[in-house]
């Protein structure tokens, strides 16, 4: 969710991050790899990361694995079950109500964006609702605006409403005509919220209530309509970190309004069980018919300059990582990096957790070292999941 002209490979987080000081759930020891899981939480802490968690399910037992902290202020700790913030995560949500529609035939993937939204699209006559939904739209993403993010800090309870964020992205010009590249866009799925609240007459809370959350039993996971309702105990705090300074800043932003600029690009809030959940459904078809898992499995090539080795299909990625293929997503909010991945078949899930995202306008050391350990925590994850040793390389990243 945050601005990718800085942040190209945290904004999608298609790989995964596994964290470990405890195990819980765990029926016998994890096997052996060259970095533990216990490393890798202590490395991502090392980078001025509050608290990090990770769960795995490998089809055989589930490892919930935490360290650090839920709350700052009150020193309250992680407990690996806390709801957070997924932000991009969202976008998977959002391509299932809308293949579910595609399901009842009263959508198209190949037809434009004009049809549904007449004359709100600037050559939204040539803008399918596919291109939305793996971005190759061509459309320039709001929060990619160098101002959009300033503007936040400035007056951070600001709810924007569609319009306003519409209204920022076009005032851009698009980054390549309709169908013609790749470049992962947050409009793209303000655009996708819009068209599912016009073709149901519903709003985005209820249709994620009714048509994913209920059916699955997905108790703690809901659409932020603007806030998350509930950010105390139970909850997972969430910072912007700056490194200018000598030493890291923390800004606990839970109670900044993620639906307000987040929208259907990344409002949800759910827990590591309810995503694992969700993710398993996803990749095992329960929520759409086959010829839909079949449609958003289609994907298209991510560019080398993305960060990620893949290809990015209806709301959901193709992670080509060192130790294997997974399918997931994940998303960073103003205070979240999340992660979430699965096996093909979806009985492999990971979903993970770090309470921090950097927010300087200019890069610093501090910032490049967390992404370079973030990025290496999620590889390792994936490792993880696969069981697979870390790659040398990945380890040493992760030493910072």
């Amino acid at each position: 969710m945050t601005t990718l002209t800085k942040r190209t490979a945290l904004v999608v987080a298609a790989t995964v991050v596994l964290t470990g000081s405890g195990a819980v759930s765990a029926a016998a020891a994890p096997p052996a790899h060259d970095v533990s899981m216990r490393e890798v939480a202590a490395r991502v802490l090392s980078v001025g990361v509050p608290g990090y968690v990770a769960r795995i399910d490998d089809g055989r037992r589930v490892r919930t694995t935490v360290a650090g902290l839920a709350d700052r202020e009150t020193g309250r700790p992680l407990n690996g079950r806390e709801q957070f913030e997924v932000g991009s995560n969202t976008k998977t949500f959002m391509a299932v109500l809308a293949l579910q529609l595609v399901d009842r035939g009263r959508l198209k993937l190949d037809r434009p964006v004009g049809d549904y939204l007449p004359g709100v699209v600037p050559d939204g006559d040539h803008i399918t609702v596919r291109m939305l939904l793996n971005h190759t739209s061509g459309l320039f993403s709001y929060t990619s605006d160098p101002a959009f993010f300033e503007r936040m800090n400035e007056d951070p309870q600001h709810v924007y409403t569609e319009r306003e964020l519409l209204d920022v992205a076009f005032g851009h010009a698009p980054n390549f005509a309709p169908g013609q590249g790749w470049s992962y866009s947050n409009t793209n799925y303000t655009l996708i919220g819009m068209i599912l609240q016009r073709l149901t007459g519903q709003s985005l809370p209820d249709l994620v209530e009714r048509r994913i959350a209920k059916p699955l039993g997905l108790d703690r996971t809901y659409f932020a309509d603007p806030r998350a309702t509930h950010t105390g105990r139970g909850y997972a705090h969430g910072y912007a970190v700056s490194f200018a300074g000598a030493q890291p800043v923390h800004t606990d932003v839970s109670e900044w309004p993620i639906g307000g600029w987040g929208g259907a690009a990344g409002a949800i809030i759910s827990t590591p069980e309810d995503l694992a959940r969700f993710f398993e459904a996803v990749l095992g078809g329960e929520l759409f018919s086959r010829a839909q898992l079949a449609q958003m499995r289609s994907t298209v090539d991510i560019p080398e300059s993305f960060g990620i080795k893949g290809g990015y299909g209806l709301g959901l990625i193709r992670i080509d990582s060192v130790c294997g293929t997974v399918w997931g997503h994940g998303g960073d909010t103003m205070g979240h990096h999340s992660t979430a991945v699965a096996s093909a078949d979806g009985r492999r899930t990971a979903v993970t957790d770090a309470t921090a995202e950097p927010v300087d306008s200019e890069p610093n050391a501090g910032a490049e070292r967390f992404y370079r350990v973030v990025m290496a925590a999620d590889t390792a994850t994936i490792c993880h999941l696969l069981n697979k040793p870390v790659p040398a390389a990945v380890a040493d990243a992760l030493r910072g």
